[in-house]
């Protein structure tokens, strides 16, 4: 575990040049229950004006809120819980029909606003960051998500600025289906799809209309439509 005070590298690193973490230990944890080992990785952004802010209170016992890492707006990589105890950032949801999220996960906050884009040197952290929790924990890119993802309707975050089809190209993150969705289909289909996918259905279809198009077209906006059904129709026939 790194030292206090360590400091991160300033280069911009790939995506196996992964810089060595500050460590500044948040008494907001505990033991991952059930032996459960991490099978996710759960995407955030802080909310906050900056990175230290959300430091403080990533690590502030009165708010009871936690993650493994962040990743400042420069690059900064801090770690603030180990990788093998439950950090306290997913609260309630699913994902894969399980819930729990906390005792499945890793939780990675990206300093951002959610009004802006994320710069070049944090993301290329967190590639970096993924490269390593993916091969060390076995997690495939379909157990790389956002916090809204499993908390449809409570939490939009890491948002519509986010690039998930960077990650999608570096195979960090579940690759999404281009084929053209169905005409006139149901919603019954659509809730079917995003349920295989991994979304939770127990959110009315509006709800869950929004967190899927927030993941895959934040720009998508009224009624259900063929391109609502695209990027899900690989990632059904997968599971």
């Amino acid at each position: 575990m790194p030292a206090g005070g360590t400091q991160a590298r300033s280069a911009v690193p790939s995506t196996t040049d992964l810089p060595a973490p500050i460590w500044h230990p948040s008494p907001n944890f505990g033991a991952r229950r059930d032996g459960q080992k991490p099978s996710l990785i759960v995407l955030h952004y802080t909310a906050m004006d900056d990175a230290q802010s959300a430091l403080h209170r990533l690590c502030d016992p009165v708010h009871e809120v936690s993650a493994h890492y962040l990743i400042g707006a420069q690059g900064t990589l801090w770690q603030m819980v180990r990788e093998e105890d439950r950090a306290w950032h997913a609260g309630a949801g699913s994902w894969q029909g399980q819930g729990d999220v906390n005792s499945r996960s890793i939780g990675v906050e990206l300093d951002n606003t959610g009004a802006h884009p994320f710069t070049e040197p944090q993301m290329a952290v967190l590639e970096a960051l993924l490269t390593s929790l993916m091969s060390r924990w076995a997690i495939p890119p379909d157990g790389v998500i956002g916090h809204s993802d499993m908390a449809p309707g409570r939490k939009s975050d890491p948002g519509p600025r986010f690039d998930w089809r960077r990650l999608e190209r570096l195979g960090l993150a579940q690759t999404r289906s281009s084929a053209k969705g169905p005409s006139d289909a149901p919603v019954r289909l659509f809730r079917e799809l995003a349920h295989n996918a991994g979304f939770p259905s127990d959110v009315d279809d509006e709800t869950l209309l929004a967190a899927v198009r927030l993941r895959f077209r934040p720009w998508g906006r009224g009624a259900l439509a063929p391109e609502d059904f695209s990027p899900l129709c690989y990632t059904s026939a997968q599971t």
